[in-house]
């Protein structure tokens, strides 16, 4: 892990914490375990200001590009749960792959439980899109 821990914003930190409390892990065992394991991972993460935060971090918003055990390549957008769209290739933080990824950064390489078993993927490429303006309204 290149920096040694996961990484949050401080508003992105306290909005992912109520959602995970709110949706109480709800969802298929491999979600409610994805889930589990990045609660866990939130103890122990770097918690910093907007201006702080490292370019190459996956946050609400980012476009990532990893790839797969197999070779296979995608890029997914990380966003809210009320944002999803997987015909656009927007993942909702509240699944196995938006919780494997949030808080890493480029060069990462991730070893996760997926609903088709253990995967590592690499982080090839992380772009900052817009970040979530509402979230001020939902915190």
């Amino acid at each position: 892990m290149k920096y040694g821990s996961l990484i949050l914003e401080k508003k992105e930190y306290v909005y992912l914490k109520r959602i995970l409390n709110i949706s109480g892990y709800a969802g298929d065992h491999e979600t409610q375990k994805s889930l589990m394991k990045l609660s866990e991972e939130l103890k122990t993460a770097i918690i910093v200001d907007a201006k702080e935060m490292p370019q190459d971090i996956i946050r609400f918003n980012s476009k990532v590009t990893v790839v797969f055990d197999n070779h296979l390549e995608k890029t997914v957008q990380v966003v809210i749960p009320m944002d999803k769209d997987m015909n656009k290739n927007k993942i909702s933080i509240l699944t196995p792959m938006g919780s494997a990824l949030m808080g890493y950064s480029k060069d990462d390489t991730i070893e996760w439980e997926f609903p088709k078993g253990k995967q590592h993927i690499k982080i090839v490429e992380v772009t900052q899109e817009e970040t979530f303006s509402g979230m001020d309204t939902v915190i």
